[in-house]
């Protein structure tokens, strides 16, 4: 059982991401003592200022030769911070580049896979096969097209007319005879006046 829960994960982090993390905690301490010489440099300034104002000239002098030299110390550390920082871009767009040979890598075996499954000859084969069906098609087609005669011609023609009137569907007609209609009397008054002079002579 212990062995079970005591089995440790592998860990995502490669040497390329521990080299690039100490790369950039040695540039912040540089850029730390960066900061702490320059402001040491302010300050030996104002003290060598006021050595000059109470007089001391050789101390004074003395303080900027090691302010100089403070100095020449700030100009390596500025340089030592750019070559780290270009290290560290540079292994950061390796690993970058090494992601992408990985993915064209991973496309290629795929391609080749696909590649054996269908070969160039059997593409060739099946654009073949396809061109020969088709110029068989055309084939029958012409000799179709060919062999009717005018007699034919008719024929099809009178077989079209007989199945569009099948589909012309007329009602049916009624077997029973119709019922005669009784005709209507109409009243004496909407009689035509002619009629009624004729009644009356």
């Amino acid at each position: 059982m212990g062995n079970l829960f005591g089995r440790k994960k592998p860990s995502r982090v490669t040497e390329q991401d521990k080299a690039v993390l100490q790369l950039k905690q040695q540039r912040d301490k540089l850029k730390q003592y960066q900061k702490r010489i320059t402001q040491q440099l302010e300050r030996e300034r104002e003290i060598a200022r006021q050595l000059l104002r109470d007089g001391k000239k050789e101390r004074a002098k003395l303080l900027l030769k090691k302010k100089r030299y403070r100095e020449q110390l700030l100009d390596k550390t500025e340089n030592q911070i750019t070559s780290l920082e270009t290290m560290v871009q540079s292994i950061e767009f390796t690993q970058i580049e090494m992601k992408v040979v990985e993915g064209l890598q991973i496309g290629n075996e795929c391609l080749k896979k696909m590649h054996q499954v269908m070969s160039i000859e059997e593409v060739e084969r099946i654009l073949e096969e396809t061109q020969e069906a088709v110029e068989y098609q055309r084939q029958i087609d012409e000799l179709l097209a060919g062999s009717f005669t005018q007699e034919d011609e008719d024929a099809i023609l009178e077989e079209l007319n007989a199945i569009t009137q099948e589909q012309i569907e007329l009602p049916e007609v009624p077997s029973e005879p119709l019922p005669e209609k009784k005709p209507e009397q109409v009243p004496r008054e909407a009689r035509p006046k002619q009629v009624e002079l004729v009644a009356a002579s």
